[in-house]
């Protein structure tokens, strides 16, 4: 199971430092928002409120009855003021006050920022979010001119690949990178993902099925948070198609480069798209200036198979559909998150200081012709890089040898080269690798 345990400890060294002041959590669909929000006020003295999204008259009728329930008392209450003073005469100095679904409280009634302003000096108040649009578009807006009125805020992104290994111990490295490469590091796709059928089942029941929890999911994200879908659905299958320029996508679709760089915006805004720049080395000339990718795994993984066959998989069965559409492109489609997990590998070797150096930065070095999968470099401009394969029977020698032309198209010099294989290595790569120790081979053991 995925738990937010990083974030509940970040939440209670907050209240212990000082539980007065506001904090805000905010995140995607299936963030584990109010599983968060429940482990951290167990065991403690806290009001719990969930907004509905209702008129301001019954939302400060629901949240009196919700507090008369918690404090037991007989006495009804008129407004958010009488409400605080009732919480905090049961709770005192650092209770706590936790308001889910913040956004319908206060998007049509700001008394409920002034009763915070008053009461933040005495009680430790979260504000939860679960709607990106919200936090990007409408929450300064509202807050005006009180926006210091919140102190901290915190965001719940996707968990990392480590994480999705840790919560599928049943599966191999492989089985979890392809795992990830469907749901991403969403929590809630995780843990009701079951790790003891077979994929192709799990596919089939999960997302093919109509019955299955992410059979309709992209739809509720972009519905959730975006309007227009016509020209989000049309650009994002566009992309998924491989118009991945911005004058691709304006041949490709026939919306203005205006008005897609426009809607790209709104996208990437919500974690759904995001560009892509090569890292930058003395080889511009050789390097493309910048891709659009769909960034959330699960929304391009239904872009790339499902979208474009949206008639054969209500006329066919989920495991025909998957042995027609998906079953033999998907090793294709997960080599990107492959070259995902070699880089958090790398990062992770930084982080306890076995990286040959101490990264400042990491990304993908994209060429006209050629890639490097993975390019790191230090304060002083050291490099080291990596090239992975995911797909093919063996890192052949003839890879290596592209790696090093992609390097000197893109005029660089490497202190160690990672190379990351899913199945074999070239045994005159082993023997290369043995007798210098510059050049490192990572296979999936390793990872």
């Amino acid at each position: 199971m995925v738990n937010r345990s990083a974030e509940i400890k970040h939440l209670e060294s907050l209240y212990k430092e000082n539980n007065k002041q506001v904090v805000l959590i905010y995140g995607e669909r299936g963030c584990l928002k109010e599983e968060l929000l429940g482990d951290f006020c167990k065991n403690k003295s806290a009001f719990y409120y969930r907004s509905r999204n209702i008129s301001p008259e019954h939302q400060v009728l629901a949240f009196s009855e919700d507090v008369v329930e918690f404090i037991k008392s007989d006495k009804s209450y008129v407004s958010y003021e009488e409400c605080f003073s009732a919480i905090y005469d049961k709770l005192g100095d650092g209770g706590i006050v936790v308001v889910d679904n913040f956004e319908y409280l206060v998007k049509k009634d700001d008394t409920f920022l002034n009763v915070i302003d008053k009461y933040k000096k005495q009680l430790f108040i979260v504000v939860a979010v679960a709607s990106m649009s919200w936090i990007n578009n409408d929450l300064d807006d509202i807050l005006g001119a009180k926006k210091n009125l919140i102190d901290v805020r915190v965001k719940l992104n996707e968990v990392g690949f480590l994480d999705v290994v840790r919560a599928f111990p049943r599966y191999s490295v492989a089985e979890s990178v392809t795992v990830y490469g469907i749901l991403g590091g969403v929590p809630d796709y995780l843990n009701r993902w079951s790790q003891t059928k077979p994929f192709k089942a799990s596919v089939c029941d999960n997302i093919l099925n109509p019955s299955g929890y992410l059979f309709d999911e992209v739809n509720a994200i972009l519905s959730g948070e975006l309007r227009e879908l016509t020209v989000y659905n049309t650009i994002l299958a566009s992309i998924a198609r491989g118009n991945e320029k911005l004058n691709d996508l304006y041949k490709d679709t026939g919306y203005s480069r205006a008005k897609i760089s426009v809607y790209i915006k709104n996208l990437a805004a919500f974690d759904i798209v995001s560009k892509v720049v090569s890292f930058e080395t003395g080889g511009w000339d050789n390097a493309k200036k910048g891709v659009y990718r769909i960034s959330n795994n699960f929304v391009n993984f239904y872009f790339h198979f499902v979208y474009p066959h949206l008639s054969q998989l209500y006329k066919m069965k989920p495991d025909e559909f998957y042995d027609k559409y998906i079953r033999d492109e998907l090793d294709s489609y997960l080599q990107r998150y492959f070259v995902s997990v070699c880089t958090e590998y790398l990062e992770l070797l930084n982080k306890v200081g076995q990286c040959s150096i101490k990264i400042e930065k990491i990304g993908t070095w994209i060429g006209k012709t050629g890639t490097i999968d993975v390019v790191a470099q230090d304060s002083i401009r050291t490099n080291v890089v990596g090239k992975c394969n995911w797909k093919a029977k063996e890192f052949s020698y003839k890879d290596y040898e592209d790696l090093v032309d992609s390097m000197k198209k893109a005029r660089i010099n490497a202190k160690t080269v990672y190379l990351f294989s899913a199945t074999a290595f070239d045994q005159k790569l082993v023997e290369l690798s043995e007798q210098d120790s510059s050049i490192v081979l990572v296979d999936m053991k390793e990872l």
